[in-house]
């Protein structure tokens, strides 16, 4: 799974969203807001790394259990698909 192209993520007055440039406006409406912890996730993604990526990331990062981790990385994983933010392999 990857990001889909021409999805932006900016930080504006303290808060992180997400815009669509491009072909991506087609398929994206709107702006999809992150907290802190999900713009790490984007960032991530941007790197290309897989689920268990994101969640190792979690863990090394935030003081959370794999299960809280694991958990957090599957709704925010779920939040990117119903967005249409994410080109599945």
């Amino acid at each position: 799974m990857k990001l889909k192209k021409d999805l932006l993520l900016r930080e504006v007055a303290g808060m992180y969203i997400v815009v669509a440039a491009g072909h991506a406006a087609a398929d994206f409406n709107g702006i999809l807001s992150l907290n802190e912890s999900g713009a790490a996730l984007w960032r991530q993604l941007e790197k290309d790394v897989d689920r268990q990526g994101l969640v190792d990331f979690l863990l090394k990062e935030y003081n959370v259990e794999e299960t809280t981790a694991a958990k957090d990385v599957d709704l925010f994983l779920d939040r990117l698909r119903s967005a249409g933010c994410l080109q599945e392999n």
